[in-house]
């Protein structure tokens, strides 16, 4: 055996073994957390993707990992890379490697050593460390709650469990796991990221979900994209999105696709209805929309009265193929305009938007909530699900669809266009002296599908 294969096949990086842990799975246990007078003080947590060496604003902050798994797989491939940054802070809470209910059970076992191993490394290393508790269903119970001392100090986060972003709440798989986790491990405290559900009991430390976001940030020079190597996690560069976009549903626990999508606004009740009946509804804009209702009750197309957002690509009138399936699991996506796509395609104008069985029902939402957008994430998950955003900004009207090479954005009238690859290519575009990006949230939005 070469020196070579001996380091590799004995090194901590292979056999992470050097917390023995208790019971027959040998995880590995986080110490207590030890309270200092105000560590929960007005508590606010920061993204370990917004964390960073030069930062001397938020180091108050405790750091949180109610991310994407992608956003912080480094900590656990190498563990030591970010120790000097991470000690800054005034705690951190282990990483929340993902425990959603459609993983295989092997993976959620797997997800709570690397979260428990990574906290125990660095509470070894000196960091204040509070450990964080997901779950799964009722057979994740056995192993979720190992490697935490009675009496801890724990985290969670209720924001993947509650209702938002036209998704019904997972409140019962929440209690059921955390019901559990308040018999097994009596914690003394629980720092609750986002509004704790009423029937939650303990000593829970609320953390507002919208004042630790990056909107509450501060720092004290402006870094241009050029000087952002102290941002960069994995190659890329940091970018003002979302703590937690709302647009990719599924963060940590709870079912990977989220909860069940239903309709939160009196234009979403268009999807939904009779089948074989076609609704009939007006827009803000006066724009009107015929949405036929499939066999299960579900709308399988819509017809738009306009060439909004784009004429380049939109006849008058156009339709889209409304689909439920993934990459937005049971949720209405429009698909690309298509059978009356180009004006040439009927001549003698469209067919009628055929409906089964003589239905025809008229709506009219012309109050449709369509004033702003209320976060970035808002912003792309409407144009990735084909929701065609019409919006003004300083006097200039604009508007995003689908393009052959993904996105367009323009002026509405279709001039001054760009193709883009991503939703982020799009907030790149400037519209008049801004950056989308920055104003998104202030546009005057004069319609959109979804």
């Amino acid at each position: 055996m070469t020196e070579e294969n001996y380091n590799y096949r004995t090194s901590q990086t292979l056999l992470r073994n050097q917390f023995p842990g208790k019971g027959k799975l040998k995880i590995p246990i986080i110490p207590k957390f030890q309270e200092k007078p105000g560590d929960f003080d007005d508590l606010l947590l920061i993204g370990f993707d917004k964390t960073h060496l030069e930062d001397q604003n938020h180091l108050d902050r405790m750091v949180h990992f109610f991310l994407y798994d992608y956003r912080f797989e480094r900590v656990w491939k190498n563990p030591d890379n970010d120790i000097e940054k991470l000690s800054r802070y005034r705690a951190v809470l282990s990483p929340d490697f993902s425990m959603y209910l459609e993983m295989a059970p092997v993976m959620q076992l797997y997800n709570v050593f690397r979260n428990r191993w990574c906290g125990a490394y660095w509470a070894s290393k000196g960091l204040r460390v509070i450990p964080t508790v997901n779950w799964g269903d009722t057979s994740t119970f056995d192993f979720c709650f190992e490697g935490i001392e009675k009496g801890s100090t724990v985290a969670v986060s209720t924001y993947m469990a509650s209702e938002h972003d036209n998704r019904q709440d997972q409140k019962e798989w929440f209690m059921a796991g955390y019901n559990e986790m308040l018999r097994r491990i009596e914690p003394e405290k629980i720092v609750c990221y986002n509004t704790p559900f009423p029937e939650m009991q303990g000593n829970i430390i609320y953390v507002d979900y919208e004042r630790s976001s990056w909107r509450y940030m501060n720092y004290e020079r402006g870094f241009q994209k050029e000087d952002l190597e102290s941002f960069k996690i994995g190659g890329s560069f940091y970018t003002n999105y979302d703590t937690i976009e709302p647009f990719l549903i599924g963060k940590g626990g709870g079912s990977a696709y989220g909860g069940e999508w239903k309709p939160s606004k009196p234009e979403d009740f268009r999807f939904v209805g009779t089948p074989g009946e076609v609704k009939v509804s007006y827009a803000k804009d006066g724009t009107k929309i015929e949405t036929k209702i499939g066999e299960d009750g579900r709308a399988v197309a819509e017809r738009h009265y306009t060439t909004s957002p784009n004429p380049k690509y939109h006849s008058n009138p156009h339709d889209h193929k409304i689909n439920w399936e993934s990459p937005r699991h049971g949720i209405p996506n429009f698909e690309k305009p298509h059978i009356n796509y180009w004006p040439e395609d009927y001549p003698d104008g469209a067919p009628e938007f055929k409906k089964m069985g003589g239905f025809m029902v008229k709506y009219d939402f012309a109050g449709m909530e369509t004033d702003h957008f209320k976060t970035i994430s808002e912003f792309k998950e409407c144009i990735i699900r084909g929701g065609e955003p019409v919006f003004a900004w300083n006097g200039t009207v604009y508007g995003v669809c689908f393009s052959e090479s993904g996105y367009c954005i323009a002026h509405a009238d279709g001039n001054f266009e760009k193709l883009c690859r991503t939703p982020d290519d799009v907030l790149e575009y400037m519209v008049g002296n801004d950056r989308l990006r920055d104003v998104i949230t202030r546009v005057t939005v004069l319609n959109r599908t979804i």
